[in-house]
């Protein structure tokens, strides 16, 4: 019998029990009877005590296995989370860095299309330049030649003479 029934059954013998007369809480209960329950509850009760001991005892363990594991899964997710933090950090700073490269590389193209557009502006200057003066001196002769032949002085026998100019 479950222990709880016993204690039950005790309770309802002492309800049960006569009352001392000229008294509410006192009563009388057979001596023999109630050493009997109680011996035979003693005898349930170590067995019952070492099941629960035994459960309380297995419980622990349960629960500190628990507690290891979740200890072992927040000390994993926090390496998890530092790890993932630092290829954050790094990932950040690759960018910036990235971000520095191109606009130096973009600096340094400017300038050179800068020294690039001076250079073929000055070469371009110089041409146009050289050009002029070519021209005028082509013009110069054309006028000449234009004088020399209106005045009639440019005869066949001058063929041998060098050019005026």
């Amino acid at each position: 019998m479950d222990p709880l029934d016993r204690i039950d059954e005790l309770i309802a013998m002492v309800e049960q029990a006569r009352s001392v007369p000229m008294s509410r809480n006192n009563c009388m209960v057979d001596r023999g009877e109630m050493i009997a329950a109680l011996d035979e509850l003693r005898a349930e009760l170590p067995a019952d005590l070492r099941r629960a001991a035994a459960l309380l005892e297995e419980r622990d363990k349960i629960m500190e296995a628990g507690k290891r594991e979740a200890d072992r899964i927040i000390s994993e997710g926090e390496a998890e989370h530092a790890r993932l933090v630092s290829v954050n950090e790094i990932t950040v700073s690759a960018e910036h860095e990235g971000a520095r490269i191109i606009a130096e590389a973009r600096a340094e193209a400017q300038r050179l299309r800068d020294e690039v557009d001076d250079y073929v502006d000055t070469a371009l200057a110089n041409f146009e330049q050289f050009l002029t003066r070519a021209l005028a001196s082509i013009e110069r002769g054309r006028d000449k030649m234009h004088a020399l032949r209106e005045i009639g002085t440019f005869a066949g026998d001058e063929a041998d003479r060098p050019l005026p100019f």
